[in-house]
């Protein structure tokens, strides 16, 4: 016979006590009257939160701007390396939250832990904008440093993350639900606000200011520091008005020991007579309360549910990356409007998605999840298709056993160029002119990886025979000059002017008989060879050079070197013309960038709805070569065929299911349980 089979009610018969019982939360102290805003239900502290949140996303998203530029080009990162660690940087900002959310509810509460972390950040950005400073330290100390100061700050950002929405929400009384969903949206809006206005701002302060004759990343930093600064005053001075709930325990680890339990215990208790539980979390009865099993259930499902999101979430990450590489290469005259976010965040709300509704389409949360899905997998299709017009319009690229070569013909007369005793004849038979502007490089093929050419040279009625080695996936410029009644050559390697990644050079050929320093802006100068000497190519910033200062020993001049554009390489001759002057001879080595950035704007509309349907579940927003977009865009669209697919079975959790009535009983206490191992339990 069963002794357990008794008239007695079985909640009673297994009421857990046991030495590891959850402890009973600390009731909280009564709520003292908080001012409101202009006599309404708003609570003045939730103004020094808002506009704390404001500062703070300006101060991150302001760093951010231009970290993947400060990777590349002040600490000399390829591009690889560079999204690398961008990425993992943003990666570590979305997994410290689990620690700042266990600070705040286990130890500190959430207004300490804000205070104490975001003096955190105040260092990590104090010590990136250290490592930006070109006069401390080598490459070695800036690297460490940056690393240091993005760690703190990855710190201090998502240990915040947690408690500033959740803080500014405990502000409100539950009667007043209302606005506290409105403040909500104002929250979410500064998050768009602040990220929009340093958007702007910090790649200003690196490009227009110069520090130290190189690009002001020290500063770019530092103003972001500042607005971190900020946002703590702001938030401290509130302190007095702020309502405070207290710690209220470790949920994290009850949950974690919750759903150990109930596994220990399924384990334990796995023999075919022990009665089967409705759900494997109900095996978790004998040790901890009802309500907390029932969380975690519906914790577990939406965890489920959402096993999709950090790669979209990754995927979408992109824009500071990849999209920014692409937008280096591209005609920058027109500027991508990120105030998208600010117009559509209304547009939805408002329009959008009331015509759907009356429509008499249920737009849950779910489906707006997957269209905002569907919507970021057309923007990388989108992405995909503008990295390969920019490929189409890029410089051919040498091959295996393949040159590029341009002849500079700097003579007084034409020279006829011929290649000896090699199939490529044909491509430099025509005569080339005194200061001819050759349209493009011809392609010369290698028998091995480098070899030997011979060139005939036919200049007046001399005829000269020059050699001159190449090797392979190289461009070359054969300069003709000037020696004495007669000619000679140079062969000049070009490899540099190709990495340009968007960034405007220029390098010089000096045939003055004296050394030239030129400065091509008040921290930039170059000194060139005399006799044909060579400068290294030089990045310089786009835009109008009318008047260049340069010198010699004994004489100063200015030069015209007219207007420098995105993306383009420039050979420039410096040359003394007897009817006209010291002049300089303009080539362009690689042609501009012709393509507009603004057809970026398609791709970002797409991926900004994409967020904004994402916004409204309370998800914050969280380039190589073309393949990659096409990758990004497939791996979007199946994560969102699976997450709709998942979506379509999940079962919203609904509240007479969270609280149930006394006398709904779980259905693993009927019957048979003299065989339930359990231990620390008592009856």
């Amino acid at each position: 016979m069963n002794p357990f089979q008794k008239n007695e009610s079985k909640e009673t018969l297994f009421s857990p006590v046991s030495i590891e019982e959850v402890p009973p939360r600390p009731p909280s102290p009564p709520k003292k009257p908080s001012p409101t805003i202009c006599g309404s239900n708003y609570p003045l502290s939730i103004a020094f939160i808002v506009v704390n949140e404001f500062c703070e996303r300006f101060s991150y998203y302001g760093m951010k701007a231009v970290l993947i530029l400060y990777f590349l080009y002040f600490l000399h990162w390829n591009e690889d390396t560079s999204t690398s660690i961008y990425h993992a940087f943003s990666s570590l900002c979305y997994f410290t939250p689990i620690l700042g959310a266990a600070i705040a509810d286990s130890w500190l509460g959430k207004f300490k832990t804000i205070i104490y972390l975001s003096l955190v950040y105040v260092l990590g950005h104090v010590i990136k904008s250290l490592g930006a400073l070109p006069i401390l330290g080598g490459q070695v100390v800036h690297t460490v440093l940056s690393l240091i100061g993005l760690s703190l700050i990855a710190l201090g950002t998502g240990g915040i993350k947690p408690c500033v929405a959740a803080f500014g929400g405990d502000q409100f009384e539950e009667k007043h639900a209302e606005e506290r969903t409105r403040y909500f949206s104002v929250f979410y809006l500064s998050i768009n606000a602040g990220s929009l206005i340093s958007t702007f701002i910090t790649p200003m302060l690196r490009g227009d200011v110069q520090c130290f004759g190189e690009d002001c990343y020290a500063l770019a930093f530092g103003v972001p520091g500042l607005l971190m600064v900020i946002a703590l005053v702001v938030f401290a001075m509130g302190s007095k008005i702020y309502n405070k709930p207290p710690p209220e325990g470790n949920i994290v680890a009850q949950v974690f020991k919750c759903i150990w339990f109930a596994i220990s215990n399924r384990f334990k208790n796995r023999s075919g007579d022990i009665p089967k539980r409705q759900h494997w979390l109900d095996w978790a009865a004998e040790k901890y309360p009802k309500q907390l099993i029932m969380d975690v259930k519906a914790l577990t499902r939406v965890l489920f549910l959402y096993i999709p999101l950090p790669m979209f979430w990754a995927l979408l990450d992109q824009q500071g990356s990849r999209w920014t590489l692409q937008a280096i290469r591209m005609n920058r005259n027109l500027v991508l409007n990120p105030l998208l976010v600010l117009i559509f965040i209304p547009l939805f709300d408002f329009v959008i998605y009331r015509l759907v509704s009356k429509c008499g389409i249920n737009f849950s949360s779910l489906r707006k999840m997957a269209v905002g899905m569907i919507l970021a997998c057309l923007a990388f299709a989108v992405a995909a298709a503008v990295e390969i017009k920019i490929n189409e319009m890029a410089p051919a690229q040498p091959g295996p056993q393949e040159v590029f070569l341009q002849v500079l013909n700097l003579a007084d007369d034409e020279v006829k160029v011929t290649v000896v005793g090699n199939e490529n004849n044909s491509l430099l038979i025509e005569s080339i002119k005194s200061f001819q502007k050759t349209p493009h490089y011809s392609k010369l093929h290698l028998k091995t990886k480098s070899q030997d050419f011979h060139f005939h040279l036919k200049y007046h009625n001399l005829s000269l025979y020059t050699e001159h080695s190449v090797q392979e996936k190289n461009w070359y410029s054969l300069v003709i000059r000037e020696d004495g009644n007669s000619i000679s050559s140079m062969m000049v390697k070009d490899t540099e002017s190709r990495t340009t990644n968007g960034m405007t050079t220029v390098r010089f050929v000096n045939t003055l008989h004296k050394d030239v320093n030129i400065s091509l802006s008040t921290d930039t100068s170059l000194n060139v060879g005399e006799d044909y000497g060579v400068s290294a190519y030089r990045t310089v910033q786009r835009g109008e050079y009318p008047a260049v200062h340069c010198r010699t020993e004994d004489k100063n001049f200015s030069l015209n070197l007219g207007l420098l554009d995105f993306g383009a390489a420039y050979l420039f001759v410096i040359t003394n013309n007897t009817n006209q002057g010291l002049q300089a001879w303009k080539i362009e080595d690689i042609p501009a960038n012709k393509m507009s950035i603004a057809w970026q704007l398609p791709q970002y509309a797409l991926v900004t709805a994409g967020e904004v349907m994402f916004s409204v579940t309370g998800l914050e927003f969280s380039y190589s070569q073309w393949a990659e977009f096409i990758l990004f865009s497939c791996l979007l669209l199946v994560i969102c065929l699976i997450f709709s697919i998942m979506g379509y079975y999940y079962v919203p959790v609904k509240t007479e299911d969270m609280r149930g009535p006394a006398d709904k009983h779980i259905p693993h206490i009927q019957g048979n349980m003299i065989k339930l191992e359990t231990k620390k339990t008592k009856l």
